[in-house]
This record gives structure tokens, C-alpha cells and sequence, in this order.
């Protein structure tokens, strides 16, 4: 009886040490697979690469570098891993070689310049660029060729022989004015003193009395011409006549505009000007998806763009496909539009 009872005890001890050594072997299994399922978690919220995008704007006194900034902000919020930064430069000319060299992943530019680079004429003549794609219009980019109201300077045809800015040299501007200026027969190398200044500096020489009259592709009103109205009134010189329909047979980019009367202290009528689209240009072989998104993006949180700077209430659907033939529209831009009914 002791015998077995002896032989019982030890089977219950040696049962007992199995279970213990089974349970102390669970235990770090559990923790590594409770390890293991946090780590899978942590990585679903990371994205799985980061999208670095540089976006070529304007000059720091004019629209698009600000403008540009708080797209790229919003598109930096409401996609993941996306990291788009701006960069200053001369705008629309500069912006398309810099798209076209790689040296830009976006660019923002006129839609008259990008074709013009795309059929190898103006400032691309004999190189054209087709290796990119419209994505989107932002905005219409106005004309407005401001004087001092005392100049006396009233037409395109006064502005002969006077001190004119035409704007930077390779910017949508400078293209603009001499196309403007050519229509009404005006040499910009021979019949005015001609400067290439950004316009917050030809702002200030208005101001200080050192040029008769700038030219200036900005939104309306335009915070650098409100700026000039604190020294002097100011007119919009006149784009309209005969000159104006050259222009159009000449450029179609262009389109008339008018400014309303009282948009700025001493226009006290209506302007009559041109018009163009500012929009957005991508490299033709972009990934489809990342373009969708940037388009996506842009057109339904136009309500945060604006509030980091007002002409992001001027980014509407209505516009979005004008303007850029013959640059074809990027496939992931299509998409979008098709999804929205405005591309069937």
C-alpha cells in the first residue's frame, strides 16, 4: 500500500512539472505574437513610401509661390506620404523647361506658354517640349497693365516711347506683354525703354515715380496694385480695338476680359484687358494614381486653399479642362474628371 502510494505521488509531481514547463514555454509565444500584431498595426498607418514633389511657382511678390504653397499644404494634409514643396522661380517660361528637365515634378504656368512649348514656338522655338500633361486650370491669370493716373497713359499705343516693365525675363508676363505690345505695333527693344523687373519691384518704382507703366499677369484685385493706389491712383490701361483682334488671330490663348469699375482707387470705368488660365502641368509619365489625387485633392478642398490664400476660391470644376489643347490631359487627371462628368 505505501509502495503505491509512493508510485502515485511521484506521477503527480512528474505531471506537475510537465504542465509547468508547457506553461512557461505559452508565455513568450504570446508576447512575440501580441508583439508581432502591434507591429503589423503600426506599419498599416505608415505609408509605404514617401511622394517627394517640388512644384515650380513665381516670383515671391506675385501669386503663384503663395498660392503654390498652400496648394501643396493641402495636398500634404489629404495624401498620404505625400511631401510637395514649392520653389520661387521667373514663372510660366522657367517652370516649363524646369518640368521638361526633371528639374520640377509640377509645375504652374500659363496655358498660352505650355503651348507654345508644346508646338516649338515664342520662347521654345525649334524646342518644343511634349513630354508633358495638363493636369488641372487653377485659376484665369489677368493682364493688367498699370499707370499712374497722372502719366496720361490711356491705350497700349501711349505707352511708345515710355518707361514700361514688361516683366521678369522668362516669365508667362514677359511673353504676354510683347505679344500684346507687337500687336499695336510697338518694338519692345526699339519703342519703349524697356525694364524686366518682378513686379513687387516695379510696384515700388511706380510708387517712387521711376517707370510710366508695368505689366502684370496677377489675380483681381491684385494685393501689389492696391499697394501702388497708397501713393498714387492708378489706371488699367486699355486692351481692346483693332490691337486686341490681332492679338486673338495671333494668340487664341488670350481671351478679353473685363475688370470691373472701382477695382482699384482711380479706375473709376471698366477695364478692358485679356485673360489667360493658370494651370497645373505634369510630366507626361507620372503615375497615374499620384496625379488622380493631386487632382482630386485640389478641386475638393478648395475651401482650405482659400483659406490659406484667397484665390483658392477661384479653383472650380468649371474650369478645370480649358484651355489646354493641344497638351493632352495626364490619364490620372481624365480619371478624375470622367468620375466627376466633366470628361465623358
Amino acid at each position: 500500500m505505501r509502495k503505491t502510494s509512493l508510485i502515485l505521488l511521484v506521477l503527480i509531481l512528474a505531471m506537475s512539472l510537465v504542465a509547468v514547463g508547457c506553461g512557461g514555454g505559452q508565455q513568450p509565444t504570446d508576447q512575440a505574437e501580441e508583439q508581432a500584431e502591434e507591429q503589423a498595426e503600426e506599419q498599416a498607418k505608415e505609408p509605404a513610401e514617401t511622394i517627394r514633389l517640388l512644384m515650380a511657382t513665381g516670383g515671391t511678390g506675385g501669386t503663384y509661390y503663395p498660392l503654390g504653397g498652400a496648394i501643396a499644404e493641402t495636398w500634404n494634409k489629404h495624401i498620404d506620404g505625400m511631401n510637395a514643396t514649392v520653389q520661387s522661380t521667373g514663372a510660366s517660361v522657367e517652370n516649363i523647361r524646369l518640368l521638361a528637365t526633371g528639374e520640377a515634378d509640377l509645375a504652374m504656368a500659363m496655358n498660352g506658354i505650355a503651348q507654345a512649348a508644346w508646338k516649338g514656338e515664342g520662347d521654345f522655338e525649334g524646342n518644343a517640349v511634349q513630354n508633358i500633361a495638363g493636369a488641372g486650370v487653377i485659376y484665369p491669370e489677368i493682364m493688367q497693365v498699370v499707370t499712374p493716373k497722372g502719366t496720361g497713359i490711356k491705350t497700349i499705343a501711349d505707352l511708345k516711347g515710355k518707361r514700361v516693365s514688361i516683366g521678369p525675363v522668362g516669365s508667362g508676363t514677359a511673353s504676354s506683354a510683347i505679344k500684346i505690345l507687337n500687336a499695336y505695333g510697338i518694338d519692345p527693344d526699339k519703342d519703349i525703354q524697356k525694364f524686366q523687373d518682378t513686379f513687387a519691384d516695379a510696384a515700388r518704382k511706380l510708387k517712387d515715380g521711376l517707370l510710366d507703366a508695368a505689366f502684370a499677369v496677377l489675380a483681381v484685385p491684385a494685393a501689389n496694385i492696391i499697394d501702388i493706389t497708397t501713393a498714387t491712383p492708378v489706371t488699367i490701361v486699355d486692351i481692346s480695338g483693332e490691337g486686341l483682334e490681332k492679338l486673338l488671330e495671333a494668340a487664341p490663348a488670350f481671351s478679353p476680359f473685363e475688370i470691373p469699375a472701382g477695382t482699384y482707387k482711380g479706375q473709376d470705368e471698366p477695364a478692358q484687358t485679356v485673360a489667360q488660365w493658370a494651370s497645373l502641368y505634369v510630366p507626361k509619365d507620372m503615375d497615374e494614381d499620384v496625379v488622380y489625387n493631386l487632382v482630386k485633392v485640389m478641386y475638393e478642398y478648395t475651401d482650405e486653399i482659400a483659406k490659406a490664400h484667397a484665390r483658392g476660391n477661384q479653383i472650380t470644376l468649371d474650369n478645370a479642362v480649358k484651355g489646354f489643347d493641344p497638351v493632352p490631359l495626364h490619364p490620372g487627371a481624365v480619371k478624375y474628371y470622367e468620375e466627376k462628368g466633366i470628361l465623358r
